[in-house]
């Protein structure tokens, strides 16, 4: 695409934030308020039939056989390691280059987090790196979906499979991408999923889910989020407050028929992206998300890879773009890892990643001009 085929800019020249949730809540705030106020009239603010309708409706959409509400993506991580016994002595392979709660996780519960590189086309975990890894110590892996694009799980759950190796997926920000025919979540021995209000099913607050199809860990699950009780005061193990609040799950509800449509402008903005920058890639002045044959990527960020990543994103911040590093600083390199794990290793792929990723509006509800903002800004400022 040329500067000439977009749309002029030169009358109206807006402000394209990274993220505006007021178009996705604006169609939808009177049931929004509604659901607020049903909560709210019914005083059933803990459980009760909002948690139970949101969790049968989430097993739904996920094509799985349990989910449990929690009470964020990072409890969601916490209480699936609890329920599978681990804890001090073990260790757990996770992605370096991915939030902080995925290994902030494992480190919680007294394990130690074993650092994997990543694929650098979609910025997922190595399964080959991961095989490499395993120890007789190890006890899961942590496969991460980051940005919305499903992980290599065919070659990750048998390599774990084989060693007797748990898998949970960390599907934070991956709701309704796809893998095959199989649905994020579902195909690990759990599934981790964060509500965020930035996430593609955001809430109005924290709130998180675990998925499974197995009967046992949604029990032990069940139990743990609730301080480990059967009935009041009377507790069978130690668990936690890890309990989803009904006002998030009825908030949760009134979006989650709403999450498709959501789905689909974000990929139509992505497609419109790399329409628009492909020549740039041509010629070796950046790197675009690639969506590999078999998955359906969601797009919970639209991250582009260039060398001059620091001086682009001043150069937007400057026409009034909102952009974001996801992330920084990988993991292994991060202090509070360094005396824990020993000296960092040398995860290439990772480190290179944190020095070029740039994050680009990809909300629902972003406009043609905003859009073309964005093109033609990075356009000027790399062409």
């Amino acid at each position: 695409m040329q500067q000439d085929d977009l749309v002029h800019l030169t009358e109206e020249d807006p402000a394209v934030p990274l993220l505006d949730l007021e178009p996705v809540h604006r169609p939808i705030q009177a049931a929004l308020k509604d659901a607020v106020v049903g909560v709210v009239e019914s005083n059933r603010f803990i459980g009760g039939p909002e948690v139970e309708g949101f969790e049968r409706e989430m097993a739904q959409y996920l094509g799985v056989e349990h989910a449990v509400g929690v009470s964020s993506g990072t409890d969601a991580l916490i209480v699936s390691m609890m329920a599978m016994g681990i804890g001090p002595g073990h260790e757990v392979i996770v992605p370096s280059f991915t939030f902080f709660s995925t290994a902030g996780s494992v480190h919680r519960l007294g394990a130690v987090p074993i650092f994997c590189d990543i694929d650098p086309v979609t910025f997922n975990m190595d399964p080959a790196e991961l095989e490499r890894l395993i120890t007789a110590r190890t006890r899961a892996a942590v496969p991460v979906h980051l940005y919305g694009q499903v992980a290599e799980m065919k070659p990750i759950i048998e390599i774990c499979r084989k060693r007797g190796v748990r898998v949970i997926e960390d599907a934070a920000q991956a709701i309704g991408a796809q893998y095959y025919e199989s649905s994020a979540g579902s195909m690990g021995d759990v599934g981790c999923f964060s509500f965020f209000p930035s996430k593609n099913l955001g809430a109005m607050g924290d709130a998180g889910l675990v998925s499974t199809n197995d009967l046992e860990l949604a029990e032990k699950i069940r139990l743990l989020r609730d301080h480990g009780a059967t009935k009041r005061y009377y507790h069978d193990v130690v668990g936690g407050n890890f309990r989803i609040d009904a006002l998030q799950a009825a908030v949760l509800r009134v979006k989650l028929p709403h999450l498709e449509a959501c789905h689909e402008q974000r990929r139509a903005n992505a497609r419109a992206y790399v329409r628009g920058l492909a020549d740039l890639q041509e010629r070796g002045l950046i790197r675009l998300p690639v969506e590999l044959p078999g998955r359906r990527h969601i797009f919970n960020q639209f991250v582009i890879r260039t060398q001059r990543r620091d001086e682009l994103q001043d150069y937007l911040t400057s026409r009034r773009i909102g952009t974001a590093i996801y992330y920084p600083v990988p993991l292994h390199l991060q202090e509070c890892f360094r005396d824990s794990a020993g000296p960092p290793p040398s995860l290439p792929h990772c480190e290179q990643a944190a020095r070029e990723v740039l994050a680009l509006p990809v909300f629902p509800g972003l406009t043609q001009i905003q859009r073309d903002k964005v093109i033609r800004c990075i356009r000027e400022f790399l062409a």
